[in-house]
């Protein structure tokens, strides 16, 4: 039994990567003493990003630099849930996806079939080599009725000087230009929680996610009915909290704080 009874049925914590574990490249005090306490009681882990512009060998190779070495199996983006998704609901569909080359090599990889022409789907991701033609002929799709999927909600993704304009933001540049939403994958939406089920073999009453962004790491428990953690060592403090209604499960300074309740 867990110290805290909030984590009594708790077999796998979704830890999130930026702000939660490592910051700008550093990581975080007693973040790997936190992966060693839960496995100690047990328990296991994954880690999950909805940056889609990311893939596993880039996560991994980070991780790595900072002392952090785990499997491929470990390591979950957003990009994974939504190919899961196509590969179920959309099977032999043709996709036009706005990603970078990470991203469609993983779409390729996975057998979906990319077309650029005339597609069955527009999938936007954290597209880093976003040019207007991209956004011309996905607009055009959409705005013509192809069923439009978006790999994550983030509206800014965060980066050593700052921050750089993520796929939200693109969202809401076509939501201008055609009046219309994505189906949207990754945290917080319940594809994530499905996903990760199925994945790792349990049940959501056995998951935990922890991460310091209200809107996704949070969220994705009050939407879903699952155990959440906020951490306040990234972009949410206990002000931004305290006016906030989107509430944790259990709210921690770091994730060393957080291994005294395991």
């Amino acid at each position: 039994m867990a110290k805290n009874p909030v984590f009594d049925k708790i077999k796998y914590f979704i830890i999130d990567m930026d702000g939660t574990f490592y910051l700008d490249g550093n990581i975080i005090d007693g973040s790997l003493d936190f992966l060693k306490k839960v496995k100690s009681t047990g328990k296991d882990f994954c880690f999950f990003t909805n940056n889609s512009s990311n893939n596993v060998e880039v996560c991994k190779a980070k991780l790595h630099n900072m002392g952090c070495d785990v499997d491929d199996s470990q390591i979950v983006i957003s990009s994974h849930v939504t190919i899961d998704y196509l590969n179920k609901n959309c099977k032999g569909q043709s996709v036009f996806l706005l990603g970078n080359e990470r991203l469609t090599n993983d779409f390729l990889d996975a057998g979906i079939e990319l077309d650029s022409e005339n597609p069955d789907i527009v999938v936007l991701g954290f597209d880093t080599t976003l040019t207007y033609e991209k956004i011309h002929k996905a607009c055009n799709f959409i705005a013509n009725g192809k069923r439009y999927i978006a790999t994550h909600p983030d509206f800014n993704c965060p980066t050593a000087d700052g921050f750089m304009p993520d796929t939200g933001s693109m969202m809401a540049m076509f939501k201008a230009s055609t009046g219309k939403d994505p189906e949207v994958m990754g945290k917080p939406n319940a594809t994530t929680v499905e996903y990760l089920e199925r994945k790792l073999g349990c049940t959501k009453d056995e998951l935990c996610f922890i991460g310091d962004r209200l809107e996704t790491d949070i969220a994705i428990g009050m939407k879903n009915g699952v155990t959440s953690v906020l951490v306040l060592t990234g972009v949410t403090d206990t002000e931004l909290y305290n006016n906030s209604d989107i509430k944790a499960s259990f709210v921690a300074e770091s994730l060393k704080s957080l291994s005294e309740e395991l």
